[in-house]
């Protein structure tokens, strides 16, 4: 029935790869259904027939579309439907589409979108990787022309063993998770959180994943491609006017230069808007109805200035490539907030602000893993006045999920534990004004904030980006790129890190790929620059994280009850708990491990909290002493409840050292009264007394004044 089936088989990091084509989807331009494992990603290829009009850039989109059901799930929410992309799905559709964008022809127009269903998911086969070599697989046998393939693989550090895809139980130990996305030759694209992993096990795990990526998934989807793929469409390019172009650039380019030679970002677009102007008035009547081709014209000028300064050493505002802009450090500065940190390098500045919370704040995911919360969380603004533009807010978009990820990935490993610091932590990061590499700036601010909240993070981590100029086989990378060396130039290289290793890389590129020269170099850069910052801005700002919290912030404790023992600190339908909350005016939240965390304003009462908390679930023994409340009187006794929960009856011999007529004469309903357990019988009433407590504390007064 289906005469274009064909399935292709491989082994790729010692698991059965399978692809299938041509039995679903035969109106995509390409399809194709990956399986690794029992991770099933089915990857569909389209474009436009015609370019889009109007527009200056190349129309790509790719989404990574997760269904609930490919694990087995029911999505929450009233209409039990999946809504918008999770943030797992938008870092992964990010993922996807930096290392296959640099490789679709600059000037093509057309719209292009790819789209990964994720149809099952094996947890030992993460389907990111099945996405991206699905993405590859389509284009290379779809007729849009495109110059791949590339491939994926994830890497992992486990007990100092570098891992290829490793399994699920590997990635709960491993220090590294790595992406690396490459062609043959070359590495297209990283993104890695790391647990200070120093930087020659980086570089080693980079190039053993590049590796086998040249070893298996090219050679096999080159295969492919030669056996089932189309031959691929001639496109409407959108290409410069030779002779347009050489006249504005005669007319401008010193003008160009002049613009473009400053240190300051508002200076430059002052004298750039006259010149843009003064160049469309000029040449609107030789060159009608082609504004478009005009500004196409002034940004190949401007990057030609850039990339040919850079070549020669020169920086736009006159630093050396290796020198870095002037950086300024600061917290405290907001009252009540529980922590704050600004950090300035250069035009770029971002205030991030800490607040801490009970263990229930923690945000509930509901995606494809098995992570169910996370009680760390960054999230980062960027608003348009930070670029001095004029634009209403939407919310945050891919770029703003993306950098806030990746400088929550560079602060996780140093986060405490819950046991450690029992708190929900969530970081904002405001871009107040932008001109290259935010995202590690906000990594700089999120560690100042952290520690002016004193949150005991095990290392300061800094971050700080590498460029690239590259011309033919000639290279050179500059450090700390501002905004139009980033938009110029062919790379952005991310790395956020400790004085001990690196915790996160991101790599976006321009370009065809980097050799392994130039990423060693990168990273050794980026770790220069990154101890310098820690040391002579950050550090001189806050030494270490301060001793104690903000008075602003909730006052968090905890404990830990067997398992068994949780119904008690519960009671019958929720009493005791409700209760503990009332009496100590606190938040309990209890999980299902038996740990109790404690939130309340007051320290004492939470101190409080926790001592009658252990008092409920521990197990009564002979010759313990408390002090309880009576809370039932009998003619023959009284019955005292000396832990929440737990009571036992004091007979009325048991009362004083003398005979007693009745109850009343020694204590009445709701009285204070110290109590010794003198007995449990085998039904586990308990047996009190009061004259033997109060006998033993006059023994142990009389033995300390001895």
């Amino acid at each position: 029935m289906f005469k274009n089936h064909k399935i292709f088989k491989t082994t790729f990091a010692g698991r059965e790869l399978t692809v299938e084509t041509g039995k679903t989807c035969e109106l995509s331009n390409g399809s194709c259904w990956v399986t690794y494992g029992e991770t099933v990603v089915m990857t569909n290829v389209a474009a436009s027939e015609k370019p889009r009009e109007g527009i200056d850039f190349f129309p790509l989109a790719v989404d990574f579309e997760e269904r609930l059901y490919s694990a087995g799930k029911i999505p929450g929410g009233f209409l039990k439907r999946e809504g918008r992309p999770s943030e797992k799905a938008v870092l992964t559709s990010r993922v996807v589409d930096r290392p296959i964008r640099p490789l679709f022809p600059k000037d093509m127009r057309n719209d292009v979108v790819v789209v990964m269903t994720v149809l099952a998911v094996d947890p030992d086969c993460s389907p990111e990787i099945a996405g991206m070599l699905g993405a590859s697989i389509a284009l290379s046998i779809s007729d849009i022309p495109w110059n791949g393939p590339i491939g994926g693989i994830s890497v992992g550090l486990v007990d100092g063993e570098i891992i290829l895809m490793p399994n699920a139980q590997q990635r709960l130990k491993s220090d590294l998770n790595l992406t690396v996305a490459s062609s043959k030759e070359k590495v297209v694209m990283i993104e890695a959180g790391a647990n200070e992993v120093p930087d020659d096990v980086m570089l080693q795990a980079i190039n053993k994943g590049h590796e086998e990526i040249a070893r298996v998934i090219i050679p096999f989807i080159n295969d492919i491609t030669a056996q089932i793929g189309k031959k691929k469409s001639e496109f409407q390019a959108v290409a410069v006017n030779p002779d347009m172009y050489s006249q504005i650039s005669d007319f401008a380019i010193e003008k160009i230069r002049h613009a473009l030679d400053t240190d300051d970002k508002n200076i430059r677009e002052e004298r750039l808007n006259p010149v843009k102007d003064e160049i469309h008035e000029k040449f609107s009547t030789t060159y009608p109805e082609q504004a478009a081709m005009i500004d196409e014209c002034i940004y190949k000028m401007q990057k030609q200035v850039v990339r040919q300064w850079l070549l020669d050493g020169k920086r736009v505002d006159g630093r050396k490539l290796d020198e870095i802009r002037p950086l300024s450090s600061e917290v405290g500065l907001l009252p009540r907030v529980h922590g704050s940190g600004l950090f300035t390098r250069g035009q770029t500045q971002v205030l991030t602000v800490t607040t801490l919370g009970p263990v229930s704040d923690s945000q509930r995911i509901d995606g494809l893993d098995e992570e169910e919360s996370k009680r760390y969380m960054h999230h980062y603004n960027f608003p348009s006045y930070s670029v001095g533009e004029a634009r209403a807010s939407r919310g945050p978009g891919r770029r703003e999920i993306g950098h806030g990820a990746l400088a929550e990935r560079a602060l996780e490993p140093v986060i405490p534990s819950v046991e450690e610091f029992p708190y929900a932590i969530r970081l904002v990061s405001e871009i107040l004004s932008s001109n290259g590499s935010t995202s590690q700036g906000a990594i700089c601010g999120s560690t100042l904030a952290l520690m002016d909240a004193g949150v005991p993070i095990k290392a300061p981590v800094a971050g700080i980006s590498c460029g690239l100029i590259t011309e033919g086989e000639r290279w050179m990378t500059m450090i700390d790129i501002q905004g139009v060396e980033d938009f110029f130039g062919d790379m952005d290289f991310k790395v956020g890190g400790t004085h001990k290793g690196i915790t996160a890389i991101q790599m976006d590129l321009k370009i065809d790929g980097l050799t392994p020269e130039i990423i060693k170099e990168a990273i050794e850069t980026t770790h220069k620059a990154r101890i310098y910052i820690l040391d002579e801005v950050m550090l001189k700002a806050i030494e270490k994280p301060r001793s104690s919290v903000n008075k602003y912030a909730p006052k968090m404790m905890n404990t830990k009850v067997p398992v068994d023992k949780i119904r008690e600190v519960i009671g019958s339908g929720g009493k005791v708990i409700q209760k503990l909350c009332a009496d100590y005016d606190v938040k309990i939240d209890l999980d299902d491990d038996g740990n109790v965390y404690i939130c309340g304003s007051d320290l004492e009462k939470a101190q409080a909290c926790i001592e009658t908390i252990q008092a409920i679930v521990m197990v009564p023994e002979i010759g313990s002493i408390y002090k309880g409340k009576v809370v039932r009187v009998t003619g023959f006794g009284a019955f005292v409840e000396f832990a929440p929960g737990k009571e036992g009856m004091v007979h009325i011999s048991e009362l004083e050292n003398r005979r007693i007529e009745k109850v009343e004469d020694i204590c009445n309903l709701g009285d204070q009264i110290i109590v010794k357990i003198i007995k449990i019988d085998n039904q586990g009433k308990i047996g009190l007394s009061r004259k033997e407590a109060l006998a033993d504390i006059e023994k142990k007064k009389k033995e300390a004044n001895a």
